[in-house]
Formats: C-alpha cells, structure tokens, sequence
C-alpha cells in the first residue's frame, strides 16, 4: 500500500469516527430533549390536576391527605425523571467507550502492522529495536484495556448504587407519607 492510500485510508477513518462521533451526539441531545420535553408535559399535567384536586377541598383532614398523595405522586416523578436521564446518559457513556475502543484497537492493528513493514526494509539488527516497540505497543494496549475493564466495572457498580439509591429513596417517600396519613 503506497504512502498516499494510506493517508487516503486514515483521513477516512478519521472522518467516519467524527461522524459517528457526531451522530452520538445528536442522538444524546435528542433523547434528552424528549426526556424534558415529556417531563414538562406531565410537570403541567399534574399541576392542572392538583390544582383541580386543591380547589375541591373541604376540611382540613382532607387537604392534609392531599398533600401526602401530592408528594408522593412528585417524589416518584422526579426519581422516575432522574432515572430516565441517568439510563440515557449511561448508554451514551457506553456508545462513546465503544468508539473509543474501537478506535485505539485500530491505531495499535495499524501501528504493528506499520512496524512489521519497516522491519521489512530496515538494516539488519534494527530487529530488536522494532521488538522493543511491539513490546511497547502491546502493553500500552493492555493497559488500556485493563483501564476500559476497570472503568466499565466502576459504571455496573455506579449503575447498581443509583438504582439502589433511587429505589431506597422510592420507599423512604412512600413510607414517610404513609406515617404522616396514618398520624393524622
């Protein structure tokens, strides 16, 4: 392959990866354009709805029972919103890994094999200094792959706690209010 199919080969690659790049992009901003959009549609919602709810209240027991079901109802909107939008951010967490991984396996395929062609036509004895960087590349490759490991590890755990907290949270709500409903 001559010296101008590979820079031929390179820019395209460079320019798939920003554009894949950018499609990753655009679709975050619009799956969280319409996280918001339908929060702010059941936000007005459940606003027209208390409203109506408060204005047909009698006495007093009444309205404290309102407010319970009131919190409840926004407590678990807001852990259902924040929810939605740490899944979405989580995929493109995972979307953008991939391309990362994808793109430093393809640097170090074409970086070896680049290497194994000027071995070919290097003077005798530059054998072991071409070793030495395969050497190199190679444990520069498993120790990002080791990181990539490490980080996805942290995420699954990240992942796990925020559903376990927002759960917890969940109940915490729910039995608050019904301790404050069965107190007065």
């Amino acid at each position: 392959m001559s010296y101008q199919e590979q820079l031929t080969e390179l820019a395209t690659s460079n320019v798939e990866t920003v554009l894949r790049l950018a499609q990753i992009s655009l679709g975050s901003a619009e799956r969280l354009f319409k996280i918001n959009l339908d929060a702010a549609k059941q936000a007005l919602e459940q606003s027209a709805d208390s409203a109506k709810a408060l204005s047909s209240v009698k006495d007093l027991q009444e309205a404290i029972t309102l407010r319970n079901k009131l919190a409840e109802a926004a407590t678990e909107s807001a852990t259902a919103y924040g929810r939605t939008v740490y899944e979405a951010t989580s995929q493109v967490q995972a979307e953008l890994s991939g391309l990362f991984e994808e793109r430093v396996s393809g640097f170090n395929k074409t970086l070896v094999s680049a290497l194994d062609k000027a071995a070919k036509s290097a003077p005798a004895g530059t054998d072991v200094a071409v070793a030495a960087v395969k050497s190199s590349v190679a444990a520069t490759a498993a120790a990002v792959d080791s990181l990539t490991k490490a980080a996805k590890q942290v995420a699954d755990f990240a992942d796990a706690s925020v559903k376990a907290a927002t759960t917890a949270t969940a109940d915490a709500v729910k039995t608050a209010t019904k301790k404050a409903a069965t107190a007065n």
